[in-house]
């Protein structure tokens, strides 16, 4: 260790793995082998290209957005034991599953939502848990810095 950073007791992690790589990386020797590692490194960033792109275009329809809302639909029976979820993806779209519940039993309702409306007449319950999942502070700032750096080309930069 002595031998890599001097008289440094502490060497920084930084010093540490410049040593390292300085001794096991191999050098090009010519100007071939230079070419090819640029071919290589050239087939890689494609291949990672395409694989962000893929990922980019399944990410849009997954959920991203979760909005919940308990309550009691029947004022002085039971606690808020129902519930409305709204499940949403980047385009506002996806479902809200309602649970009733009830002394006699419970039931469950599920309605499709497509950028933020639905075909089907929705509760204030359930239009509440859609407002809350479309409202998402945290989700909309991450989505964005996403669309940026991928709109940038993803942090990759040309040699």
């Amino acid at each position: 260790m002595k031998a890599l950073v001097g008289s440094n007791p502490t060497p920084s992690a930084s010093i540490m793995t410049f040593s390292f790589f300085r001794k096991t990386k191999k050098e090009p020797k010519n100007f071939r082998e230079v070419l090819d590692c640029l071919k290589k490194l050239e087939k890689n960033i494609s291949a990672i290209t395409k694989d962000l792109d893929n990922l980019k275009s399944d990410f849009e329809f997954s959920i991203k957005k979760v909005g919940i809302i308990r309550y009691n639909p029947f004022s002085g029976i039971g606690g808020n034991q129902s519930f409305s979820i709204a499940l949403l993806n980047g385009k506002n779209s996806g479902f809200v599953i309602t649970g009733l519940y009830t002394r006699e039993g419970s039931r469950v309702y599920a309605k499709s939502i497509k950028e933020g409306k639905s075909q089907f007449l929705l509760s204030e319950e359930e239009k509440e848990a859609i407002k809350r999942a479309q409202t998402q502070k945290i989700f909309n700032e991450r989505a964005k810095k996403i669309n940026n750096q991928a709109a940038s080309g993803g942090g990759l930069r040309p040699c």
